[in-house]
């Protein structure tokens, strides 16, 4: 073979069938269910719903992230050197499907007349089950990206599509909840069904079905492509030490560690905001469930903006340059208006401007973050080459075992932060709309603010040291290519 056909041969993997970006991209409505509810319910559901302290709600979600420091890694290894008449990654998305959607559903049907010690070990085990098993599934089906196309651009509008479902499906739960699901468990007693425990029972029925759906869908939509596919490197007799040093070898770079340790930081963010949003939406801006639905179904519209602002922002700016810019307008307007309520600038809860006001700003602000998401899982994708050119080996799963792992560890230790936060607020475990004080409420804003700034600028800091664009990655293209049209016809 030579160099030219071999790059003519990389070519014609650069456009994957509109079929196919909707089969893989589809896959992420299982990621975007399981997150929305552990980000936005879960620490309400337990905390106030079932009287639990948030304090230990937190600490249960961070024991089940050490748990993902170790399964995250040797999942992408074991998915790369997989051996199996189905390829490397279809094996583990069909054996994730069921133990993720039955573990979903009984986190949120926690036995009656269990002590809050019971409740907190319940917490940790399901979060590890769930954690565990949605790893197994979303590392080996997210990591056929770089697989499906080697062309820059074209990664970008892969990975649109798998986070526009990802946000979609997420956010299509979360306003049924709002819109059908709570209004339904409203009575006498609870009037807002948004704290009837029996409410999260439908809840979870509905979402762990949607689950399994959605992963069977990409599993099945994109099983024809198995044989296009990269076949798992030659077998080589491995102990768990020289397993570790190949980890090691194939991430290690500075590129790597910048965007690894900023989206653990950007993902943080994101699960610290997501705990709290509810917390905002119910007691800091006091809307009614309706309006809270309305203000989630903003988000659609998010999803529609980022999903198709990434691949023009990687066109006219590149990956990096565009992640700093449209980055540092997202996360800089992210608080600004629980900042400007705190300085007293806006029109009083109640009114409908402020109504319009967080939906306007939330939804533009969150369609800009989701574009940077997308921004910087397709940086990601191109550091696939850049191992593969210093190791010779090719380990999707593994870059996007460290992406799963970001993402889920940033994310549940957002969420952390949020329960401490509730705590320095004096947000009291079990309080219902309307029972916090506004000195309460002042400095729940007040201490959020700064968290969320620092960890976000933070992210734009050291984003700003990865080093490939789009001349660099083409030339890593070419490298490779030679390489292999060497070694096909030695001399």
């Amino acid at each position: 073979m030579d160099l030219a056909k071999a790059i003519e041969q990389a070519a014609d993997k650069a456009a994957p069938s509109l079929w196919t970006k909707f089969a893989y991209g589809f896959g992420s409505v299982a990621y975007g269910t399981k997150d929305a509810g552990l980000k936005y319910f879960l620490l309400l559901f337990y905390s106030q719903v079932m009287g639990m302290d948030s304090r230990l709600v937190s600490l249960a979600i961070l024991v089940a992230l050490i748990f993902d420091a170790v399964s995250d890694p040797i999942v992408g290894y074991w998915s790369d050197n997989l051996r199996s008449r189905w390829g490397r990654r279809h094996p583990f998305m069909y054996a994730a499907a069921i133990p993720v959607a039955v573990s979903y559903y009984f986190i949120w049907i926690p036995p009656s007349g269990m002590s809050e010690f019971a409740m907190f070990w319940y917490v940790v085990v399901l979060a590890i089950v769930i954690r565990t098993f949605i790893t197994i599934y979303e590392t080996p089906s997210t990591a056929l990206a770089p697989e499906l196309t080697d062309d820059y651009d074209e990664r970008s509008s892969i990975l649109s599509f798998r986070y526009f479902f990802g946000w979609f499906g997420g956010n299509a739960m979360t306003v049924i909840a709002f819109a059908v699901i709570f209004p339904a468990f409203a009575t006498a007693a609870i009037e807002n069904g948004q704290f009837n425990p029996d409410a999260y029972e439908r809840y979870a029925l509905l979402g762990s079905c949607v689950i399994f759906i959605a992963i069977m869908v990409s599993a099945l939509g994109t099983h024809s492509y198995i044989p296009k596919l990269r076949a798992a490197p030659p077998k080589r007799d491995m102990t768990l030490g020289m397993i570790f040093k190949d980890i090691y070898q194939t991430i290690a770079g500075k590129s790597f560690f910048a965007l690894f340790i900023a989206s653990l930081l950007a993902f943080s963010a994101s699960g610290l905001s997501a705990g709290l949003a509810f917390y905002f939406s119910t007691y800091f801006w006091g809307f009614t469930p309706a309006q809270i639905g309305a203000v989630t179904f903003g988000v659609f519209l998010s999803a529609f903006l980022g999903g198709a602002l990434a691949p023009i922002v990687t066109r006219k700016l590149g990956k990096k340059r565009g992640a700093l810019i449209v980055g540092l307008v997202a996360f800089v307007g992210a608080p600004m208006p629980i900042f400007l309520r705190l300085i007293d600038v806006l029109p009083p809860n109640g009114t409908p401007e402020i109504f319009w006001i967080v939906l306007v700003t939330q939804t533009i602000d969150v369609g800009l973050i989701i574009c940077y998401q997308i921004l910087a899982a397709s940086m990601m994708a191109d550091l696939v080459e850049q191992g593969e050119q210093a190791t010779g080996r090719r380990s999707e799963g593994l870059f996007f075992a460290a992406a799963t792992f970001m993402r889920k560890f940033g994310e549940g230790f957002g969420i952390v932060i949020a329960g401490f936060v509730l705590s320095i607020a004096g947000v009291a475990a079990g309080a219902q709309q309307g029972e916090l004080s506004e000195d309460t409420l002042w400095m729940l804003g007040a201490v959020y603010v700064p968290t969320i700034l620092i960890l976000f600028l933070s992210v734009i800091a050291i984003v700003s040291l990865y080093d490939i664009d789009r001349a660099k990655h083409e030339e890593t293209l070419r490298n490779l290519a030679a390489r292999k049209s060497a070694a096909s016809n030695p001399k």
